[in-house]
């Protein structure tokens, strides 16, 4: 099928605003984590308007027109969202579209996840869609905008080209999206005092001018890395269909590398997939295997620069912690304090909390080795795998020696005063797989020796009689999930007992994330593991001295202690 047109940029000046006398759509966009500008809702959209119009220096609250988004405001001298219960700041940006155009018809473009509920595509991929359907096209490929998708418009649904899959797609009617006309004078405009003529050296005006040099380096550092623009399309024929040109966002510069984004450590959790559709508006979580991935980096993702290059002399950093890490400054504290700060005229800058290294540098298939004394590299569970105790007899009779209590359904027993367990006991583990291996990466704390990588893999599924809710689908977010041990004496024991643990389904289990507070999920099942390759910024890494003995405290506390496994 012919291609939708490749769409036209709406010229606008550096500060955010349509030239005078044409009439634009505009929308107010965030930008999450994964550097993808997500739309909020037309609602919000004129609400923040409204505000903009009564005073450009001030502060729009979201909650007053949307009750999900309470924790949210939005300092508009700054151009970032504040969410008050965390502290986390998000960029964000006023847009431009040609009013025929999806957001000015008001015209929203979902697709279903996996809890069934509605998400709203980035306003880009919404105008395609937009677009092709207007023209009647019977399908769209979304590989130009950088996602492996195609939409169907007969069966209303999007398909992965790689999976296969399947999701159900829908065209909504809405609220149209505010539209302007003309220019805002200067003094609306951000940042705020901003002026052509020759700057005085008061620490404000130093802190306006370095922000607009760092927003100059940007642009053009995404200007050198940019392909070539693509020739505009020819106009329409006189009659012709209206709102058929795509029009893509503008090179609005909203300050987006001045202050802090959420580090991955973040305590804002995700929004789970069977939870009510949340607005567009609230920040959302890291795309998670069995979700749609439309709001992961495309091709066009933008160039960062260190926040710390356009820190002038003179002006305090605020560092920003995740909340479990370390750090001078609660995030909530240090957001404040910066829209304070910026309130008053005094010139702030959060500095971004490293983050956590999550996984070895690339490993080819020659370096990956078999874990000495450990034989094999790969245990799989299966649905029905429930091991019970070889001799029964003997587990009764040894333990009703210490109590009288009835034993547990899985062939084991646990004595409630000591709480040594007599038998084998298992768990409800979902069926998944489970490999190991040698990579050669020496883990912090551990430089002479190499690394053993635990992978495990767990798909979703249906839940069975053990489970809390029999017959309803679970989850399985995250997988596959990589742990890491250190290539020892002890870190080889700690690999076979885990295995142990993994054979009697005791690893993971069905329950409620403490993350996310999604239910029905495959979650951790008391027993810890490493998951942080090259840091220890979330608790989840190393250097940590105590963690081997830790993890085998775990182990026997779940009846897989050495003796056991060998008997």
């Amino acid at each position: 099928m012919s291609r939708p047109g490749q769409g036209v940029m709406v010229p606008v000046n550096g500060l955010g605003f349509p030239p005078q006398n044409v009439a634009r759509v505009v929308v107010w966009e965030w930008l999450n984590e994964h550097s993808r500008w997500r739309p909020y809702t037309a609602t919000v959209c004129h609400h923040i308007e409204n505000v903009l119009k009564e005073d450009a220096r001030g502060s729009v609250v979201l909650g007053q027109v949307d009750a999900q988004l309470v924790p949210y405001i939005i300092d508009l001298q700054s151009m970032h969202q504040f969410r008050q219960d965390t502290g986390t700041m998000r960029p964000v940006r006023r847009n431009f579209y040609d009013p025929s155009s999806a957001p000015g018809k008001g015209i929203v473009w979902e697709w279903e996840n996996d809890g069934g509920a509605w998400t709203a595509y980035d306003m880009d991929i919404c105008i395609t869609i937009q677009n092709a359907y207007e023209k009647q096209h019977p399908w769209l490929d979304l590989s130009s905008l950088g996602f492996c998708y195609l939409i169907y418009f007969n069966s209303m649904s999007q398909m992965n080209r790689q999976t296969r899959r399947r999701r159900r797609l829908r065209r909504r009617l809405d609220l149209a999206y505010p539209l302007t006309v003309g220019s805002i004078p200067k003094s609306q405009s951000w940042p705020v005092g901003a002026s052509s003529g020759q700057p005085c050296s008061c620490q404000q005006c130093l802190l306006v001018n370095s922000t607009r040099a760092a927003s100059n380096a940007i642009l053009a550092s995404q200007r050198r890395k940019a392909p070539p623009a693509p020739p505009p399309p020819a106009p329409p024929p006189p009659g012709g269909p209206v709102g058929t040109l795509a029009v893509r966002p503008s090179a609005t510069f909203a300050g987006a590398a001045l202050w802090a984004a959420p580090t991955a450590g973040s305590a804002e959790p995700s929004q789970p997939p069977g939870a009510p559709p949340r607005s567009p508006s609230a920040p959302s979580g890291a795309p998670t295997p069995g979700q749609n991935n439309l709001n992961r980096p495309g091709p066009q993702r933008a160039t960062s620069v260190s926040a710390r290059a356009s820190i002038p002399p003179g002006v305090p950093a605020l560092p920003v912690k995740n909340l479990n890490g370390t750090g001078p400054v609660h995030p909530a504290l240090a957001g404040m304090t910066g829209i304070l700060l910026c309130a008053a005229g005094l010139p702030v800058c959060l500095t971004r909390a490293p983050k956590p290294i999550l996984h070895p540098p690339p490993v080819s298939k020659s370096d990956v080795k078999p874990v000495p004394g450990v034989p094999g590299v790969c245990r799989k569970t299966k649905k029905k795998h429930l091991k019970k105790s070889k001799n029964p007899e003997d587990v009764v009779r040894r333990y009703m020696q210490k109590v009288k209590n009835p034993p547990d359904e899985d062939g084991s027993l646990q004595c409630p005063t000591c709480k040594a367990i007599y038998g084998e006991k298992t768990g409800t583990q979902p069926p998944g797989k489970m490999e190991f291996h040698l990579i050669p990466h020496s883990l912090p704390g551990f430089a002479d020796t190499q690394t053993i990588r635990i992978v495990y893999d767990i798909p979703t599924g249906i839940q069975g009689p053990e489970h809390p809710n029999p017959g309803k689908k679970f989850t399985a977010r995250g997988f596959p999930r990589h742990c890491y041990l250190p290539n020892n004496e002890k870190g080889r024991k700690v690999l076979r007992l885990l295995i142990t643990a993994w054979e009697r389904r005791l690893i993971f289990t069905i329950g409620t994330s403490n993350t996310t507070g999604e239910s029905d999920t495959v979650v951790w099942n008391e027993i810890h593991h490493k998951t942080e390759f090259g840091s220890n910024l979330t608790g989840h890494g190393y250097p940590d001295a105590s963690y081997l003995d830790n993890v085998l405290a775990e182990l026997t506390a779940q009846g897989v202690s050495e003796a056991v496994a060998k008997a």
